[in-house]
């Protein structure tokens, strides 16, 4: 796939603009759309060091790294990742909103045993999975055009792991936002799978959200901060009677982040302080 490439004209955000367009486009169309937010598709900006996903310049949607392009750049998708510390060896994981692929690719590189699905609703994002390095669909890996919920509705039973990072110019996907999607979600997550959600952009775009969550699944729900990024990741699991053996768990981070890469600890510790001190009832009753 050939990328039509301009200069950045952003102040900003400089290097270049990868744009899904014929050879023929005027620059100059291009650049003012661009500037004035009217440009109705995604792009990629390419620093020489790392390619950013936008769908307009005042919300990132996704990184890469160019010299380590199947790593987690963005400190919110590694903490998402952090569903491994109480499902260690999933078999089915669905991934709704593909983004530039950071998870999905994360996830066929470091967890082969898994079998991926990502569901995206914006084809022009799934056009730009090989500029973001996102291999091709195989026995194990499938990326699919459509809408989560409709997906979650009609899907078989038996996800371990919902990841949920679905976003569009205006912030959280809006028919994920609402109770029938977490009842759907509940209904479809194995005996002890797990729901993980992104939470970033305007707080009022996913307010009441962790409430909902947490009727639907007990209480049995996780919040921590990402101050890195601004966001909040949620958690809830389905397992019956959840209670977690923290000291376990802070040992079983120190073999995932062995394995992974990624700083399980820090994670763990987050998530028993989070717990501990209530953060999901605090944010669902600030949500009300």
């Amino acid at each position: 796939m050939k990328l039509y490439a301009l200069p950045s004209p952003f102040e900003i955000e400089t290097g270049t603009v990868l744009l899904l367009e014929p050879d023929w486009a005027r620059a100059g169309e291009l650049r003012a759309q661009l500037l004035d937010e009217s440009y109705p598709k995604p792009f990629v900006i390419d620093d020489g060091q790392s390619r950013y996903l936008y769908f307009n310049v005042r919300l990132m949607q996704s990184e890469m790294s160019l010299k380590a392009p199947h790593d987690l750049a963005l400190r919110y998708t590694q903490k998402m990742m952090a569903f491994l510390l109480f499902l260690p060896r999933p078999k089915r994981l669905v991934l709704i909103g593909l983004g530039g692929g950071s998870i999905i690719k994360f996830c066929h590189r470091r967890l082969p045993g898994v079998h991926l699905t990502a569901v995206e609703l914006n084809p022009d994002v799934i056009a730009l999975r090989e500029a973001f390095f996102v291999p091709p669909d195989d026995e194990r890996l499938h990326i699919l055009h459509g809408d989560g919920a409709d997906y979650i509705a009609h899907s078989d039973k038996g996800i371990d792991a919902l990841l949920v990072d679905a976003f569009d110019k205006t912030g959280f996907a809006p028919t994920l936002a609402n109770r029938e999607f977490f009842e759907q979600a509940y209904g479809k997550l194995s005996g002890n799978g797990v729901l993980v959600i992104n939470l970033a952009g305007d707080k009022d775009s996913y307010a009441g959200l962790i409430g909902e969550a947490m009727h639907v699944f007990d209480d049995q729900v996780i919040v921590i901060s990402v101050p890195e990024d601004g966001n909040h990741i949620l958690y809830a699991f389905k397992e019956r009677y959840f209670e977690p053996r923290w000291r376990w768990l802070n040992n079983h981070a120190k073999e995932l982040r062995a394995r992974l890469g990624l700083d399980f600890p820090a994670f763990a510790q987050k998530i028993e302080r989070s717990s501990k001190l209530g953060l999901a009832r605090r944010e669902a009753i600030r949500g009300r």
